[in-house]
C-alpha cells in the first residue's frame, strides 16, 4: 500500500508576542498534520492558540510576534515536480508569488473584512487568477461565473458586477468561499467561518464546504469553538488549551471516547436540545491561564477537578491510546488512579451516537446543497 504523505505538516510551532509587560507565548509547541482530501478541525476556547497556529501558516503574523522554534512542511507540485518547502524559512515574497492564495487559501470569520467594498466582485474574483494562473481577462471572468455557480450564487454573470454592500452576508461568505477556490489550492483554512452568520445559512456554508472538499479533493483546517460544527465536518480533531494541542484524534475518538479532562468539559458545556430544559448548562471552573507568566505543569490543573499532584509539578506528555488518538493527561499514566468520565458525559456521548446513526440513515434523503 502506497504511504500516504501530509499536505501540511506541523512540528513543535511556538510562537509568543513581545508586550510592554513580557512575553506572551501564545502557541507552545503544536504539532499538527493535514492530508489531502481530509478536514482537519482545531477546537478550543479563545485565546487557546487556534488562529494564531493558522496564521503563521499563512504567514499573517503580527508586527510584534516572534516564531520561537519549529516548521511547518508544505508539500505541493511546482512545474510537474512534487516540492516540500518549510513554510517559516520563506520569504514574504515567496510566500506571495508561490504559497498564499494559489496553494493555501484562507476563509475568514467575517466576509465584509475580506472583501474590497469599493471593488466589484467580479474584479476581486479575476485579481487573484489573473496574477496566478496567468489568465486573460476573458478567461478568469469565465471561470468566475464558474466559481460563482460552483458556491450556489443565482445570475452569476449579474453578481459579477455587484459591490460586497449589495449581497447579504449569506452570500458574501460564498463570494469569499469562490475567491479561496479560484487558484485550485491544495489546502483551505476556515477561521470560523460562519460564526457571523445566522444559523440557516451556517449550515449552509458548512454543507457547501464539504461538498467542494469532496470535488475537489483538498485538504482542509477548520478553526472553530462549536463543537456541533465539528461533528458535522471534521475526519481528525485537534482540541487545544493554552497554547497547546491537548488532545488529538480522529472525530469519532474525541466525540465516543474523549480522554482529557478539558476536552470532557468542552462535550459537557453543549447545549443538549433533547434533553432536561431546566438543567443547568455545564461550564469549566475558573479561566485559561495567563501565557504572559511561565506555566508550570499542566495548564489546565487549576480547573480540572480530576487533577493530580504532578500535575501542579510536572506537564504531561502525549500518551498514545490507539494509533490515531493521543491525549496529554497524566490520567493515562498507568500507575494514576483510575478516573471516569463524569455521568452525565456519558449519557451525552450514548445521545450523540443515537444522534449520529439517525444522521447516517437520513442523511442521503434530503440530498445535498450543492
Amino acid at each position: 500500500m502506497e504511504k500516504r504523505e501530509p499536505v501540511l505538516s506541523m512540528r513543535d510551532l511556538a510562537v509568543s508576542f513581545q508586550a510592554s509587560f513580557g512575553k506572551i507565548r501564545a502557541v507552545r509547541g503544536v504539532n499538527m498534520d493535514v492530508y489531502p482530501g481530509e478536514t482537519v478541525a482545531i477546537v478550543g476556547e479563545s485565546g487557546s492558540g487556534k488562529s494564531v497556529s493558522v496564521k503563521t501558516i499563512m504567514g499573517i503574523t503580527a508586527p510584534n510576534a516572534v516564531i520561537e522554534s519549529g516548521t511547518i512542511k508544505f508539500r505541493f507540485k511546482e512545474n510537474g515536480k512534487e516540492q516540500v518547502v518549510d513554510l517559516l524559512k520563506l520569504s514574504k515574497k515567496e510566500m506571495q508569488h508561490r504559497i498564499k492564495g494559489k496553494r493555501i487559501a484562507m476563509v475568514f470569520q467575517d466576509p465584509m473584512t475580506s472583501l474590497d467594498p469599493t471593488m466589484t466582485i467580479g474584479r476581486q474574483l479575476t485579481e487573484g487568477m489573473r496574477y496566478h494562473l496567468h489568465l486573460s481577462q476573458a478567461d478568469a471572468d469565465k471561470r468566475a461565473e464558474e466559481l460563482l455557480e460552483m458556491v450556489g450564487i443565482e445570475s452569476p454573470k449579474e453578481r459579477m458586477k455587484n459591490y460586497p454592500h449589495q449581497l447579504s452576508g449569506g452570500m458574501r461568505q460564498r463570494v469569499v468561499i469562490a475567491i479561496a477556490l479560484s487558484c485550485n489550492p491544495d489546502l483551505l483554512i476556515c477561521d470560523e467561518p460562519t460564526t457571523a452568520l445566522d444559523v440557516t445559512i451556517q449550515a449552509r456554508i458548512l454543507q457547501l464546504i464539504l461538498n467542494l472538499q469532496k470535488k475537489l479533493g483538498i485538504a482542509v483546517i477548520f478553526i472553530t469553538h462549536n463543537l456541533g460544527v465539528v461533528a458535522k465536518i471534521a475526519d481528525y480533531v485537534n482540541v487545544m488549551y493554552a497554547g497547546k494541542v491537548v488532545e488529538t484524534g480522529k472525530a469519532e475518538d474525541i466525540f465516543f471516547d474523549p480522554r482529557h479532562p478539558y476536552t470532557w468539559g468542552l462535550l459537557s458545556s453543549m447545549p443538549d436540545l433533547t434533553g432536561d430544559k431546566k438543567e443547568r448548562l455545564y461550564t469549566i471552573p475558573g479561566n485559561p491561564p495567563n501565557l504572559a507568566n511561565e506555566v508550570k505543569g499542566d495548564a489546565f490543573a487549576v480547573r480540572n477537578p480530576y487533577a493530580l499532584n504532578i500535575d501542579f509539578e510536572e506537564e504531561p506528555p502525549m500518551f498514545e491510546i490507539n494509533e490515531h488518538h493521543q491525549a496529554a493527561t497524566w490520567l493515562l499514566h498507568p500507575d494514576a488512579p483510575k478516573v471516569e468520565m463524569p455521568q452525565t458525559l456519558k449519557k451525552r456521548i450514548e445521545q450523540l451516537r443515537r444522534e449520529e446513526k439517525r444522521y447516517a440513515e437520513t442523511e442521503g434523503a434530503y440530498g445535498t446543497d450543492e
